[in-house]
């Protein structure tokens, strides 16, 4: 049995990092426990004893913090970890991610390239490396283009559509209101969509909306989203492989694979009025 934590389920970006996880380990005659962490640490530790208990080969998990904790309790027992979508501190775990600044700092720069020089930024929780990492790549593009970074457009919290909501809400009220607003999720831009709906704002003639993740309703909106589409199922079969070769050689020197992500340029960005050139 392969052990599998995630932060959410319901999170668009999981069923599809489950199924991958699933197909390649019932290819190789394992079964799958899954878990749900809801982003917190004392969950995912209650679950880490769990898989003890339960005796499981290894254990795949998207971390809810970058400490180690969960990897030194199944490493006394000595039981593989591999951490997928979020990094942990330990240097020596296997770790399968996406370049989480490199895409977001394509997908900021194409904003600027727009005109946008006021852009609001809503990012998961900032404890999990894929929070920090969206924000230095968001920071980077706007130091790259000399623009000021402020930190009232900055904001983070749960990735879950009411704090989506709820923050664009918080965005849109400030006296100089961001003209684009870049999502750090799926579930964040759902709360920014229903936001702006009901401001009876216009995308993107009044505000342009991007998202890192793409799920099939960004592409059917109007107008379709802009969007970093993530290798999802790539990742967690790469992460069941790596998984299995550990469990075949645990001798052998720990990895990380780091995968591109892919911006899909659409029409909820189109240039500012005030755009430059």
């Amino acid at each position: 049995m392969i052990g599998l934590l995630i932060p959410d389920i319901q999170n668009p970006f999981f069923p599809t990092l489950a199924r991958a996880v699933e197909d390649v380990a019932r290819a190789h005659h394992y079964s799958l426990l899954l878990c749900n962490t809801d982003e917190n640490p004392e969950k995912e530790a209650f679950y880490i004893d769990l898989m003890v208990a339960e005796k499981v080969a290894g254990v795949i998990i998207s971390p809810t913090r970058e400490t180690d904790n969960s990897g030194k309790r199944l490493a006394e027992v000595g039981i593989p970890l591999v951490a997928i979508d979020r990094r942990t501190f330990k240097s020596q775990t296997d770790t399968v991610v996406v370049d989480n600044v490199t895409a977001t700092f394509e997908l900021v720069t194409h904003l600027i390239e727009d005109g946008h020089t006021q852009i609001g930024v809503v990012l998961g929780v900032p404890a999990a490396t894929t929070g920090h990492e969206r924000r230095a790549g968001y920071v980077k593009a706007l130091e790259a283009r000399q623009l000021p970074i402020l930190s009232e457009l900055i904001w983070s919290g749960p990735p879950t559509v009411e704090t989506g909501y709820r923050l664009v809400n918080e965005l849109l009220d400030l006296p100089a209101p961001p003209t684009a607003l870049f999502m750090g999720n799926s579930l964040l831009a759902l709360g920014a969509l229903q936001a702006i709906q009901e401001r009876g704002l216009q995308i993107p003639t009044d505000v342009a909306l991007v998202a890192f993740d793409e799920m099939e309703w960004m592409l059917v909106m109007q107008p379709a989203l802009t969007s970093i589409a993530q290798p999802i199922y790539e990742m967690g079969k790469t992460a069941t492989e790596l998984l299995l070769a550990r469990l075949a050689d645990n001798s052998r020197p720990p990895q990380e694979v780091v995968l591109q992500a892919t911006l899909h340029i659409r029409h909820s960005c189109a240039r500012h009025p005030k755009g430059r050139g």
